[in-house]
Parts: C-alpha cells; sequence; structure tokens
C-alpha cells in the first residue's frame, strides 16, 4: 500500500524497519500493530501489514519530541526512557488509505504519542539519530535552508553505499561507468547509484523500494533523449520502444558531465544498430504520410523535453474536436474543429481583447496569459479517476472541490474558452486506446457538486455512445483531413517560430518569461530560498516545451483524391483519348507503373556495358523510342549509340573542349549540349549537322535543362540564364532566334540546375554548397540555403515539387521542403554520391567509386548496392515508367540497367 506518492513533493525515502506500532501503552486497550516503519526526510511513515488499518503519516515539523532508551541525558526532552521503542509526540498526523480506500487524508490535530519497536532493537540508536537530524532540518524557517541541509545527508549516504556488483547479470560484466542519481517518476524522484556494464544499465535505489535493482539491457535500447529535469540538463531518458508514451527509466543526475558521459556510452552502443531520429526526420516521415499525426505529435513531444515521468513537462496534445452538442460529429464540415492557428487564449475574442488591455498596461516583462496550457494540476484533473494517488500527492492529501473536477467535456471546453485563467490543451490519452480515465472505475469520492449530483464518470458528448467510442471518434478527427491539413499551425504555435518572440506576440502566444527554456539561470541565484521557491513556482505552473523549429513548419502532403501524373511531353493527355468512366487513364497506369517499378528498385541488374568515349561521360540523352543513346564526355565529343545495333552511328566534335550535358528537344530532331567553351551547341540529327551555337556565357556551362520551348542554362560564370528558343528552318540558313527571358545571379559558379514538374520553381547548386531556390516566373529567389560544405553535384525536386533533395562533395544527401527552404534530413553517406534519381522516398544514386546505391531515405540507410563502374558514377538517365537506367562513367562507358521483377 506504501508508495512514494505519500511522500511530500521534494521529498526522499531513505530506510525501513519491520516494528511494532503500539497503540495506548500501558492501558487496559493496549494494541499492537506489526508492519514497516519508513524513515523519510520530512516525516515517519508506518504501514500496517493489516490492510483495515490506516498507514500512519507524522510530519517530522509537528513532533514535539522523539525519544529512545539508549538515551541517558535525561534533561533533553527528545531522550526520556520509552522502554525498549521510539517514542513520537505530535501534535497532528495523517491517516491514509483506512480499509485501504483511497480517499483524501484525515487529519488528527492535538497531542498524540506513538511508540515504534524495532524487530532489530541495535538499530535504535541509528534510526534515532538520523530522525533527530532530519527533525532539525525540518524546523529551520526557509526552505532553501531545509532542503540543503537534507541534501547534505543525502549525499552522504549516497558517498557511504555503493552499487552491489553482485547484482550484475553476469560475471563477465565489464564495468564502464558508475555514478549517483535519482530514478524520475511523476512528482518523486528516488535517489541510487547508476552502473553501467557493457552489456546493461542498472539502478539500485538507496532504500531499495520499489525493488532492490531496476536492470535495463542495452540491446534492447530504442531511443535515448536528454532531459531538462527541474530546469537543469541533468536528465536522461531511456526506450526500449519506438513508438510507446512512456519510457523505461527516466534518471536525474546531479551533475551533467555525468548525464551526459552515460548518454554517451549507451548512445555509443545503440548508434550500430539505430539511427538517431530529429524533428526534422520525423517531420519528413509525417509529410509523407509514413507516421500518423498522433505519432508525429508524440515524437515531437518527446524531442521537445516532454516525459510522462515529469507532470511539469508532460506531453501536450491539442483541444481538437469544438463540437460537444452535436448527436453526430461530421468530421467533413471546417465548424466542426478548434482553429488550430490560434492558442486557447485567442479562440475567444471577447475574452482576448481583455487579456490584450489588461497586457498593455502591464509593466515589463510582460505576458498575455497568467496561467500555462499544460501544468501538474491540468495533467491531473484529466487522470484524477485512474491517478488519485497523485493528485493526492500533488494537492497535500486532498481531492479538488467537486464542481471543479473533471465532470464534462462540454463543460471543460466551455471553460477553456470563457474562463478568465484557463487555457489548457489535452494530454495524449484523449487520442489513445485506454478510456479508463473517464470512468471512475475505482469508485473514487470525489465530492457533491452544487445541484447535489456526486461526482462519478465523465459526462461524454451526445455524438458518443460511450468511452470508448468517444476516443475512437477523437482519434478519426485528429487523423482527418481537415486536422491534417491545419496541424502545422498548432505546431508554429506550441514547439515552432510562434513560440517566442514577435511572432509570439502577433499570435497572442505570450506565457509568464518563467516558463520558457532559459527564462531563468538557476545556477545564477546565489540565495537557497529564492532558488527553492522559484524553482516549486515554475514546477507547479507548467513549462513552455523547448523549441523545435524557428521558421514555419511545412503543411503536411495531402494525397489529391486522383492521382496527378509527373508531367511528360509524351504523355497522352486525356481530352485528346476519349475513354469511358470505369477505364484507366493512361495517366494512372503510368503512375501505377512508377510506383511498381520503385518499390522493386532493389531488383535493378547490370544488363550491358559498353566503352565509347576516351573521357568521362558527362550526359546521357535518350530518343522517345529508346533506340538512339546520345552521351557527352570530356573528351569533347558527343556521341549517337545505337541500342539495336550496339555500336556508335555518330561522333561530332564542337571545339577541343569537354562537354558538360546534352538533352534532345521534344520531336527527337536536335541534341543540344552544353561545352566548357562557353558555348551551347545545337545538332540536327536529321541532317548530321551542327545547327546553331548560344554564345550566352562567359565561363563553362555545366548544365542545361528544355522545358515548354524554354533553355535553361548553368554556367561557372554565376549565372542561370533563361532562354526563348524560336525554331530555325533546318533546310534553309536561318538559324534558331535566342531571347533572353532573365538571368538568375549567384555569388559563385554554379554547378547544377533542376525544375519542378510545373517547370515554376528551378533548384541550383554551387560550387561553394549553396542550394538556391528560384520562382521561375518572377525570376527571384524564394531560398538561398548554405546546404554542403563543398561543391553541390546534383539537386532535384519530388514528384510532387513538395521537397528537393541535393547531394554534394561533402558526402551529404539534404532534403528541403520547398514552400518554408527548411532543411528537413541530412542523410551522411560513406562517399560523395555525385548524381541521383528519387520518387520522395527512395533515392538511386551514382557514388564516386562507381557503385548504384539504393537508399530507404526516411530510414536513412543504404539497402542495396550494385557494382558497376570502376570510376565516379557521372551522369544517370532515368525513362518515364522509371524501370530502365543508363548510367556514365569516370571509366569510359555507358552501362545500361534493367529492373527485373
Amino acid at each position: 500500500r506504501f508508495s512514494l506518492l505519500l511522500l511530500n513533493l521534494e521529498e526522499y525515502y531513505f530506510e525501513q524497519h519491520t516494528a511494532n506500532h503500539i497503540k495506548n501503552k500501558g492501558c487496559r486497550d493496549e494494541r499492537k500493530f506489526r508492519g514497516s516503519l519508513k524513515i523519510c526526510s520530512k516525516s515517519i511513515i508506518f504501514e500496517p501489514d493489516d490492510n483495515i488499518q490506516p498507514i500512519i503519516k507524522i510530519p517530522l515539523r509537528d513532533c514535539i519530541s522523539i525519544r529512545a532508551p539508549e538515551d541517558n541525558e535525561a534533561k533533553n526532552p527528545f531522550t526520556r526512557d520509552t522502554s525498549g521503542g521510539i517514542s513520537v509526540v505530535c501534535n497532528q498526523v495523517f491517516l491514509i488509505k483506512e480499509r485501504n480506500i483511497i480517499a483524501p487524508y484525515k487529519t488528527v490535530r492535538g497531542r498524540t504519542e506513538h511508540l515504534f519497536q524495532l524487530d532489530v532493537s541495535g538499530k535504535l540508536g541509528d534510526v534515532v539519530q538520523t530522525l533527530h537530524q532530519l527533525y532539525r532540518a525540518s524546523c529551520l524557517d526557509k526552505m532553501g535552508d531545509q532542503a540543503a541541509m537534507i541534501t547534505a545527508i543525502l549525499q552522504s549516504r549516497l558517498a557511504r553505499t555503493s552499487f552491489d556488483k553482485n547484482r550484475f547479470q553476469s560475471i563477465s560484466e565489464t564495468l564502464h561507468m558508475e555514478c549517483k542519481a535519482e530514478m524520475v517518476t511523476p512528482l518523486v524522484t528516488n535517489p541510487g547509484h547508476v552502473c553501467v556494464t557493457d552489456a546493461n544499465l542498472y539502478f539500485q535505489p538507496l532504500n531499495g523500494y520499489p525493488k532492490p535493482v531496476v536492470q535495463i539491457t542495452l540491446q534492447n535500447v530504442r531511443r535515448i533523449y536528454k532531459r531538462r529535469h527541474g530546469l537543469m540538463p541533468l536528465g536522461l531518458e531511456v526506450f526500449c520502444t519506438e513508438n510507446d508514451l512512456c519510457s523505461d527509466i527516466y534518471l536525474k543526475f546531479y551533475n551533467y558531465q555525468d548525464r551526459d558521459e552515460l548518454y554517451f556510452l549507451i548512445a555509443t552502443y545503440i548508434e550500430n544498430h539505430i539511427t538517431e531520429h530529429t524533428a526534422e526526420s520525423y517531420m519528413l516521415q509525417w509529410q509523407r504520410g509514413h507516421i500518423s499525426n498522433y505519432q508525429y505529435l508524440l515524437h515531437l513531444n518527446n524531442l521537445a523535453d516532454r516525459s510522462c515521468n515529469d507532470l511539469s513537462q508532460y506531453p501536450v496534445f491539442p483541444w481538437i474536436i469544438a463540437d460537444y452538442s452535436s448527436s453526430v460529429l461530421d468530421l467533413t464540415k471546417p465548424e466542426t474543429f478548434r482553429d488550430l492557428s490560434k492558442p486557447i487564449g485567442a479562440l475567444n475574442k471577447e475574452r482576448l481583447d481583455r487579456l490584450l488591455t489588461r497586457y498593455q498596461e502591464m509593466p515589463e516583462p510582460k505576458f498575455m496569459y497568467g496561467s500555462h496550457y499544460s501544468s501538474p494540476g491540468y495533467v491531473l484533473f484529466y487522470l484524477v479517476r485512474v491517478a488519485p494517488e497523485y493528485m493526492l500527492c500533488l494537492q497535500n492529501g486532498k481531492f479538488d472541490h467537486a464542481d471543479r473536477t473533471f465532470n464534462s467535456l462540454a463543460e471543460t471546453w466551455k471553460n477553456c474558452l470563457d474562463g478568465a485563467t484557463d487555457f489548457k490543451e489535452l494530454i495524449p490519452e484523449f487520442y489513445e486506446n485506454d478510456s479508463s480515465f473517464l470512468v471512475n472505475s475505482l469508485k473514487l469520492d470525489l465530492g457533491k457538486r452544487q445541484g447535489g449530483k456526486m461526482v462519478d464518470d465523465v459526462e461524454l458528448p451526445p455524438w458518443a455512445s460511450g468511452p470508448d467510442d468517444f476516443l475512437l471518434k477523437s482519434r478519426e478527427a485528429l487523423e482527418s483531413q481537415y486536422i491534417s491539413e491545419h496541424l502545422h499551425e498548432w505546431i508554429d504555435i506550441i514547439f515552432g517560430c510562434k513560440q517566442k518572440g514577435s511572432e509570439a506576440v502577433a499570435a497572442h502566444n505570450v506565457f509568464h518569461p518563467l516558463t520558457y527554456e532559459g527564462g531563468v539561470d538557476l545556477n545564477s541565484i546565489m540565495d537557497p530560498n529564492e532558488k527553492v521557491a522559484l524553482l516549486t513556482q515554475i514546477l507547479e505552473f507548467g513549462q513552455t516545451p523547448k523549441q523545435l523549429f524557428t521558421i514555419p513548419h511545412p503543411r503536411r502532403i495531402m494525397p489529391k483524391l486522383k492521382s496527378l501524373s509527373r508531367t511528360s511531353s509524351h504523355n497522352v493527355s486525356i481530352t485528346e483519348s476519349p475513354v469511358s468512366p470505369n477505364e484507366e487513364s493512361f495517366e494512372d497506369l503510368t503512375e501505377e507503373s512508377i510506383t511498381l517499378a520503385w518499390n522493386n528498385i532493389t531488383k535493378l541488374k547490370l544488363d550491358e556495358q559498353y566503352r565509347i568515349h576516351k573521357d568521362a561521360i558527362t550526359g546521357i540523352a535518350v530518343t522517345c523510342n529508346g533506340s538512339s543513346v546520345f552521351t557527352t564526355s570530356q573528351d569533347s565529343t558527343l556521341k549517337m549509340f545505337s541500342k539495336e545495333s550496339k555500336a556508335i552511328q555518330r561522333s561530332v566534335s564542337f571545339s577541343n573542349m569537354a562537354l558538360s550535358s546534352c538533352l534532345i528537344l521534344p520531336g527527337d530532331t536536335t541534341v543540344i549540349s552544353s561545352s566548357w567553351d562557353n558555348h551551347i551547341y545545337f545538332y540536327s540529327i536529321a541532317f548530321g549537322r551542327q545547327q546553331d551555337i548560344l554564345m550566352g556565357h562567359d565561363d563553362a556551362v555545366s548544365k542545361i535543362c528544355w522545358r515548354d520551348g524554354r533553355l535553361y542554362s548553368a554556367s561557372w560564370d554565376s549565372t542561370v540564364k533563361v532562354w526563348h528558343c524560336a525554331p530555325g528552318e533546318t533546310l534553309s540558313s536561318k538559324k534558331h532566334h535566342f531571347e533572353l527571358l532573365a538571368e538568375l545571379e549567384h555569388e559563385v559558379s554554379v554547378n547544377t540546375i533542376n525544375l519542378n514538374a510545373a517547370n515554376t520553381t528551378l533548384v541550383s547548386g554551387t560550387k561553394e554548397g549553396t542550394i538556391s531556390v528560384w520562382d521561375v516566373t518572377t525570376a527571384t529567389a524564394l531560398h538561398q540555403l548554405p546546404c554542403h560544405s563543398g561543391t553541390v553535384f546534383d539537386a532535384a525536386f519530388s514528384p510532387d515539387s513538395r521537397h528537393l533533395l541535393s547531394t554534394g562533395e561533402d558526402c551529404c544527401f539534404k532534403v528541403i521542403d520547398v514552400q518554408t527552404g527548411m532543411v528537413i534530413s541530412s542523410v551522411t553517406t560513406d562517399e560523395p554520391q555525385r548524381c541521383f534519381k528519387w520518387d520522395g522516398n527512395t533515392i538511386l544514386s551514382g557514388s564516386q567509386s562507381g557503385e548504384l546505391l539504393i537508399w530507404d531515405l526516411l530510414g536513412g540507410k543504404v539497402t542495396e548496392r550494385l557494382k558497376g563502374h570502376t570510376g565516379a558514377v557521372m551522369s544517370m538517365w532515368m525513362n518515364e515508367q522509371c524501370n530502365s537506367v543508363i548510367t556514365g562513367g569516370e571509366d569510359k562507358q555507358i552501362i545500361f540497367w534493367k529492373l527485373q521483377y
């Protein structure tokens, strides 16, 4: 029946002794109860073996005398003889769990004497000495002085003990580290010793409670997080599961060096088989629909220091539903939902106006809301029916007033909208499977409301047939289309760019300065009393999560009702080919074949290879029917290779300088090649001759693209130019007419460019590692991001144009959200990847060593390696169906690859 929750906040449980509690000693009605005497830092607790009897809690500050027979100083009121036991005289005692019923504590006021006889009488002297010490601490006037003295006693006990090595699972285990720490559970911490070996993490509580040792096998660890506990960077939380809300152990250390060393030891052990996820990597998974809204919020809470073991930083989830009166919940109507772009306090305009008036008149530091959206009191407000002992611990042995208890969803929502000081959000339990927190299954006496009604189960909205149905519908609402489209707005407020600073002021999202990370430096406060008071205030008030994003969070990518095909000049449009409504269009079939191809991309096999150049191959272009392959090379030639005859049919040289890329114009009549001689050459396939030259740059042209009658050229002269090309007449001497439409200026040489599917956005990568995203229609830069150190080798948009992938000399892949410019994922590679194709989730890349690698981008790992070239893969072509690939290498070869299902 005993638990640490019977202690006061910030109290420690030191030791226990088997004992008898003697009532009415020497009287006719003398009674003796066996049980366990617990010595705690602020109280004496006796737990009788008989469940009918109450647990007795005597606060040390309420003691009048504590006496034992061994003491001979007759004049000392603490030490008169009491015949073989410890006599405790006090003027207040609490009776807890009488008849084993969880209920508010009964307070017995007035002078009473309690006699405890220890089974091991030899320990009597030590126990009394400890109690005298702790009594002196509890009598100190100031909380800071009390805390300092109790800490000194605790540290002295920890220093006199060490981890019991007999508790190791195996005698062959090697000890890596041992230190002092506390195990953290909601509202209470338990001091002891931490030990890490080459196989296990151990925690041995000083008091042997709740068990002699807690053991975690390192092989089972899946996630590990550094935590801020009590505003200090001293916490560490270990999870042996991937998605669970609750961890396996939460430890708080006495200095950050111990914490960091333990983190390093465990992280080093697990890094071989686990990828450490960042907020950005989870964001990418969420955006692409690989994890649910619920899972994403859980991961963000975890990364923002929120933990189920710390009620002042409990995971925070949003109110989603705004309708608690309808008989049917309609998830297709926007008015069913709460406005996620505003904090709770800003949802009611009248209330907000009153708060803003007060805010404007307030001296610095200003804040809009006097209470927080998440605090220990709010968490237990929701959970009182399943965690009553936590509520009694937090509120000194009392439940809240019946009318202030969590009685009804509709009432609570209304109060959050209208209440002068109620701005609370929800907790994860509202979106999980266990509805027990809505039901008074423990039959707790939570009081009588004003109308005379007893507090029982939570009243549910009419649209819920019961607690399980309520949770089911809440989960459906959280994962609905509307919330998926707007959740990023709430993330901005709680974890993102609108959490602090001017953005927070504009969003009416300003809380008391003490609630923010870094709002106060506890180390700078010298007065221990001020420090304790401030810490207590902060922990009870609640804390704002750690800020995870400083720029607007991208939206979730919601699948369209009809899948959009990748644009291609060769696609037959739906309007041109009438099909019956039941027939699948050509686009749908193309989309399906692309998905099938990427799902099986690991089955890519080397088909044929040919050495056709005298130097590295820089560009590949293929005719519509796939029969002719054009390649450019640093040997200065453009070659035409016939797939059927397996032979070179043409070889053209425009100058003695290297060619850098090539493409074929729609209609398969003209090939365009870019050259290091600053020029772009047009070659007529039909007439086998050079048709035109565009002298458009002042340095080597590094890459060209063609879309919708426009030519895009990148150059080492630090520009990207956009040209309109009016075709020349092949038979006459009339040349192409080139008109410069735009010039996109960079600070350094541009090495690569690419366009999105709609031809509205262009990406450029420079020799110094900068990625720039341009709006082609206005010729303006949307984002300029220093992504790589060294040259950017390749960059391309995802098929839906939401994301951008780049690779560089620095052995990194970077994923960028196009809308916000946020780098949302970074994958480190063993060697530079020179070129790639991707479908948004999977990457096929050509490496510096000549291998083709297939990457699972979300997992950040290589799933397949294909041996190919003997030097770097310099260029890659993929057909529209994504089932045929051609690569060109530094080894002067082209290799044909085929998907073999």
